[in-house]
């Protein structure tokens, strides 16, 4: 089949080419040129510029939405623009399905402003006759994912931690070759055509014991100490000044966090494609390179 990805060179975006490349024709869509040799035609565009997304989209029959602006002041905006643009113009182009990514979680009455985004894409991309498949995953774990690289560096650069009340909440994390077989398993695929799956790995826990965990990873035991006086915007700068996550971009996942992101439906997606879920000690072991 021909397909397209939006958001290529990100985290996921990247392990789903290779997977996807395997038995399809593939455009690699991202913001800025880049220079590569292999099995995948790289284009650039910007998924809110009607006009290059309606030349990427000629003669696609699957498109692949891994779009998000996070870090930018406006970013909710700006997400919503570009799912418009890219359903509608995937409506043009006669595309036989869209293939989302998006959030845990996000069917809660309190969303953060990261959350609502996501849950709003996944409606500006519905609004069209193309049918949509949407996978909601939480924290992907996996190098490269900014939610995960901020666990990793709070455990490397600090022996004690104060910390706000969502290293409480629950989540259910889920390792990156898990989401790209399952992203890569809908493609084409008839019965996952207008469907909703919720994605996670085989475990439940609070942040506080994935910080524990990857804490033993790597040999260390940091003093974990919760207070309920931390708002989200002051938890975003101290993450900014121990972390590489930027304060733009770690405000808004912070903030989401408040939210629990566990899965309350999986028999669909695990009858439809039954892969061997990876442990999160597995994929914390992998995405640290031990």
């Amino acid at each position: 089949m021909n397909v397209v990805v939006f958001g290529a060179s990100g985290t996921v975006g990247g392990p789903l080419l290779a997977e996807l490349v395997r038995e399809h024709e593939v455009v690699a869509v991202s913001r800025a040129q880049r220079d590569e040799a292999s099995t995948v035609t790289w284009k650039t565009a910007d998924a809110a510029d009607r006009g290059s997304v309606a030349r990427l989209l000629e003669g696609a029959e699957v498109v692949y939405y891994l779009v998000h602006s996070l870090g930018r002041p406006d970013f909710e905006a700006e997400d919503l623009k570009a799912a418009e643009t890219t359903a509608r113009e995937a409506e043009r182009a006669g595309v036989k399905q869209l293939v989302y990514l998006g959030g845990l979680g996000d069917d809660s009455p309190n969303l953060s402003a990261h959350l609502r985004s996501r849950r709003e894409t996944g409606k500006r991309l519905s609004s069209t006759t193309v049918p949509v498949t949407t996978l909601r995953a939480a924290m992907v774990v996996g190098r490269g994912s900014a939610a995960f690289e901020t666990i990793v560096a709070l455990v490397n650069r600090l022996p004690a931690m104060v910390t706000p009340r969502w290293v409480s909440t629950r989540t259910q994390p889920v390792a990156l070759p898990d989401v790209v077989a399952y992203l890569s398993g809908v493609c084409g695929l008839d019965a996952a055509l207008g469907a909703d799956y919720d994605v996670g790995g085989p475990e439940v826990m609070t942040y506080r014991e994935m910080i524990e965990r990857i804490a033993r990873l790597r040999g260390k035991r940091p003093l974990i100490v919760e207070v309920p006086v931390l708002t989200p915007h002051l938890s975003s700068l101290w993450l900014h000044l121990v972390t590489p996550v930027n304060a733009g971009v770690a405000r808004p996942l912070i903030e989401g966090l408040r939210n629990e992101t566990i899965v309350h439906d999986d028999d669909r997606i695990r009858e439809l494609l039954p892969i061997e879920l990876t442990s999160f000690d597995v994929a914390a072991r992998v995405a640290l390179g031990q």
